[in-house]
């Protein structure tokens, strides 16, 4: 089984899961707005690894990051 994570414009929300049932899906879960975030912020990070790996941007070493708190 796959899982997929989607955007949906609030006014095709009604079309989309009239469709997914018709489609015989039957597990259908939206995220709350803290799981958005969560999935945002991971993302973001996922492109700044990204980014440090094609030499694009320096990231902040683990110890200049503990030194900070």
């Amino acid at each position: 089984m796959a899982r997929i994570v989607i955007d949906i414009p609030e006014s095709k929300v009604g079309f989309f899961m009239e469709l997914i049932k018709n489609l015989g899906i039957k597990k259908v879960q939206k995220l709350s707005d803290e799981q958005k975030s969560f999935v945002d912020d991971l993302q973001h990070s996922l492109e700044q690894v990204k980014q440090h790996q094609e030499g694009k941007i320096k990231l902040q070493s683990a110890e200049d990051f503990l030194n900070e708190l």
